[in-house]
């Protein structure tokens, strides 16, 4: 590839011949040519702008000087590109040469248009400085049928375009086959093919100023590595980059793709919105109530009936009975999923109960692996409209993490029915597993229930 940079200041361009950039021109990959604008000038002076029509502050830089540096430079005869080959049929195809305009009123600078610069056989870079360039140089190319890109790198105005033609040139040129050293970091950049952020690097020393590296990374456990740097990369992304979240195919998201986003306060199927998972207010009690008689007979097998549901449902998930609970959060724990939109629906919940009355029925307990100061997961639902969206996965987790900061019990144990497998399934990708079974009464019909146990880190206040 070559790049050609048209400019008033070339000693600006002394960069490129360091580091990955200057290696690559030695080795051949890269063939960087810096051009000083002043050299087409026709005037003692090297004028190279002149006042605006119209009026206004500032200088613009004139069209006649630059159309005979860029008639010049974008005619220059280039070296075919090693691998290919003329087509067999068909009329000869030219290079493909591309001008690139640095200007604050251009498209931003994606990685996606620097993957594409990266297979074009020429680029141009035309650094404008003052108020910019005759806006005629930008159509005068275009109408001439070339290709021409007016790029910008944010929302902000530099004083030239030699900046963004450094970042320009450094962004494609890295991407030219050979010259960064291992291909595989590119896949897993910020910004690469899915579109995420990077996940947080780290090295040696291990320890440094009180802070450790996640302990994940010095186990050798490949996979769960793997796991870890993609939830970070998603949990950065949803947090600083809200708008890339937006632009993510769902087909891509796994079920733990998507909890993971749930717990970072953003949901991308079955709709995208945003969500926050929070602890329930003692006001509202029949919010709860509400959401629990909804959710709960979706987890209750076909054999019980209606007025089996329904009795449970009055003793159990009552609005008098969730406001006792809501006024107690030492010993009962409520979380909820809210949309943040303008219904400000709470669409899942968790009930833990750390102790008390309420605490973990004593038929559970499995001595050696569940005792009895287990906090109890009594409730864990999501309204059937959400389903599938993560949200689930990222209540449940958020429910652990909060028994473990209260500090008051090392298991959460919770029993799901024996016939449903997707409940039982989910526990288990969570890290739950079987301790025994019980028998749990819905009305006057009994269920058998496995019982489930996750032993966590208690984190003393």
């Amino acid at each position: 590839m070559r790049i050609d940079v048209v400019t008033i200041f070339p000693s600006y361009f002394a960069a490129l011949d360091l580091s990955l950039m200057g290696r690559a021109q030695a080795q051949g990959l890269l063939s960087v040519g810096v051009h000083d604008l002043r050299e087409w000038t026709d005037d003692r002076h090297r004028t190279v702008d002149d006042t605006p029509y119209g009026g206004g502050a500032g200088m613009v830089m004139r069209p006649d000087v630059w159309g005979r540096a860029l008639d010049e430079v974008l005619t220059a005869p280039l070296p075919p590109r090693e691998g290919t080959e003329p087509p067999s049929s068909g009329p000869p195809q030219g290079p493909r040469r591309v001008l690139a305009l640095p200007t604050p009123s251009g498209t931003p600078l994606t990685q996606r248009m620097a993957e594409d610069l990266a297979g074009a056989d020429q680029i141009v870079l035309a650094c404008g400085r003052y108020e910019g360039i005759d806006q005629r140089v930008a159509d005068h190319y275009r109408s001439e049928e070339h290709e021409v890109v007016e790029f910008s790198l944010g929302d902000y105005v530099l004083n030239g375009g030699e900046v963004a033609a450094l970042v320009l040139i450094e962004a494609v040129g890295r991407l030219v086959e050979g010259v960064v050293g291992n291909p595989e970091s590119l896949v897993e950049e910020s910004y690469s093919t899915e579109g995420l952020l990077e996940y947080p690097a780290y090295t040696k020393p291990r320890s440094w100023r009180g802070m450790e590296v996640p302990e994940i990374l010095l186990g050798g456990n490949h996979a769960a590595i793997a796991r870890w740097r993609r939830d970070r990369s998603l949990v950065r992304t949803a947090h600083r980059r809200p708008d890339l979240v937006a632009r993510l195919h769902t087909s891509h998201l796994d079920i733990q793709d998507r909890e993971v986003l749930a717990s970072a306060g953003r949901v991308v199927r079955p709709r995208r919105a945003e969500v926050l998972i929070r602890q329930a207010r003692e006001g509202e009690a029949r919010a709860v109530s509400e959401l629990a008689r909804a959710t709960f007979p979706l987890a209750c097998p076909a054999f019980l009936t209606e007025a089996d549901i329904e009795a449970f449902a009055e003793d159990h998930l009552s609005e008098s009975e969730f406001a006792r609970m809501l006024a107690d959060p030492d010993d009962h724990r409520v979380l909820v999923a809210q949309l943040k939109d303008g219904s400000q629906e709470l669409i899942g919940y968790t009930l833990t109960i750390l102790g008390g009355p309420d605490a973990m029925p004593a038929e559970m307990v499995r001595r050696g692996r569940l005792e009895l100061g287990a906090a109890y997961l009594s409730k864990c639902y999501v309204s059937s409209d959400w389903h599938g969206s993560g949200v689930a996965g990222a209540l449940l987790e958020r429910a652990v993490a909060d028994v473990a900061a209260r500090g008051r019990n090392s298991q959460v144990a919770l029993g799901t029915n024996i016939a449903n497998k997707r409940a039982r399934n989910f526990y288990r990708r969570h890290g739950f597993s079987l301790a025994g079974r019980r028998t749990f009464m819905v009305g006057e019909v009994a269920n058998i229930d496995d019982v489930l146990v996750r032993n966590i880190t208690v984190h003393q206040p």
